[in-house]
């Protein structure tokens, strides 16, 4: 069975803290993500942003986009996950937490991203290779 380091992506966006809401809407956007990890000052993971947390706890509650901060809507703690976990871990911690994606952190600093569609597409292959090894017997 893998694990999260065997399907994680590596590289990463970010978004920094201090950025408004509105900057990260435009990432997000342009990236065609839905959530960016929140870096602190000093590089450190300080939370995750979804597009819905920018809706929901930003302009919902009355924030102006253009001059409030990402970290004080982000997620906090964010929910991480080592990359030698197994992918069954990963699974588990995201149905427990309700998150759809995981940030691996090795050695107290971010190395990538496990999200339920990284999963989804592993699981879609090996069906797929199962299926096409029973065909063939």
């Amino acid at each position: 069975m893998p694990k999260v380091r065997d399907l994680m992506t590596r590289r990463v966006e970010c978004i920094g803290a201090d950025e408004t809401l509105e900057v990260a809407a435009r990432r997000l956007r342009d990236l065609d993500v839905g959530a960016l990890p929140v870096l602190a000052p000093d590089g450190d993971l300080a939370g995750m942003l979804t597009d819905r947390d920018i809706v929901i706890r930003g302009i919902a509650e009355g924030s102006d986009a253009r001059s409030e901060r990402v970290g004080a809507i982000a997620a906090r703690p964010p929910v991480t996950i080592d990359p030698e976990a197994t992918i069954e871990n990963a699974i588990a911690l995201m149905e427990g937490r309700r998150v759809r994606r995981l940030p691996v952190i090795q050695e107290g600093r971010l190395v990538g991203i496990l999200a339920q569609a990284d999963v989804a597409r592993y699981y879609a292959t090996y069906r797929v290779g199962e299926l096409i090894a029973f065909i063939s017997q």
